[in-house]
């Protein structure tokens, strides 16, 4: 009896001491996240925001890192993201001048972001043209969008460079989550500032199932991860769930945090970016 009260007791013990801890970190958070959203285009990218907005809170908590999100693009402002460390882009990108003068302004002054899949999509013409220099050229640095695998599907992703603080705990390869993967039009080897931390490895190919031939990659250099060393910054093309459009149930097939490898790395580029100012 006395050893079965011990053991309550000790229970009851742990249990407040992990309370106590995690309510310590939600009001005094390493750093502060904050991830805008669009969440209207394609169920594929919408499915990726509902969903990583349910698990980064649960990362916050076990990271000590504050996470809040925002649809509203207004909140992109000094004064707003003067309160974040770290900035996200789930989906999409600032469309109003002003919005976008603010995250360049913080981006120049140290900010910190990440940014998923359709953040860096550019296509002129269509709903979301090539129109800011700065963020497509110069700081992401891919310049627009040229083609996709069809349909999503996991890859293997070869870590190109593994001594970056956000590579370091993974392996020389590692299968990726069910994705779209894109490539672009431009040469992100031949950018001196572009860092790429992973790529598709060739024994993904052929990549993708189509129907359409051009959406199957049986070969070629394909950068999914990457940072510019001018700026505090990870781009990541992940963040396209694959969905049941066929069946017309729209049922949820795939999840974009079903990687325990590429889960791992989105929380070292974390908390690598939550560290502090690049200048």
């Amino acid at each position: 009896m006395i050893y079965f009260q011990r053991q309550l007791a000790y229970s009851l013990t742990l249990c407040l001491f992990w309370l106590i801890t995690g309510l310590q970190a939600q009001q005094n958070p390493k750093f502060r996240v904050v991830a805008f959203y669009t969440a209207q285009n394609d169920r594929a990218h919408i499915s990726f925001v509902h969903e990583a907005n349910r698990w980064f809170p649960k990362m916050g908590e076990q990271y000590g890192f504050s996470y809040d999100s925002t649809s509203n693009w207004d909140n992109l402002n000094p004064a707003f993201l003067a309160t974040y460390q770290v900035v996200l882009f789930l989906d999409t990108r600032p469309d109003e001048p002003a919005q976008r003068e603010a995250f360049q302004k913080y981006m120049e002054n140290g900010g910190s972001w990440l940014g998923f899949h359709f953040a860096a999509f550019a296509l002129t013409p269509s709903k979301y043209p090539q129109n800011w220099d700065w963020y497509h050229n110069e700081f992401i640095g891919a310049g627009s969008y040229k083609s996709n695998t069809w349909r999503p599907t996991s890859a293997i992703l070869r870590v190109e460079d593994r001594k970056h603080p956000t590579t370091k705990r993974l392996p020389a390869t590692f299968k990726a989550a069910p994705n779209e993967w894109y490539r672009w039009t431009n040469d992100l080897k031949a950018n001196p500032d572009i860092d790429i931390l992973m790529s598709i490895d060739s024994t993904s190919f052929p990549l993708g199932t189509g129907p359409k031939p051009h959406e199957i990659w049986h070969s070629g250099y394909y950068p999914v991860v990457w940072t510019n060393k001018k700026y505090k910054m990870v781009y990541v093309n992940m963040g396209h769930n694959d969905i049941d459009y066929e069946g017309k149930t729209n049922r949820e097939l795939s999840s974009s945090f079903s990687s325990e490898a590429q889960n791992r790395f989105l929380i070292d580029a974390l908390l690598w970016l939550g560290k502090g100012k690049k200048r």
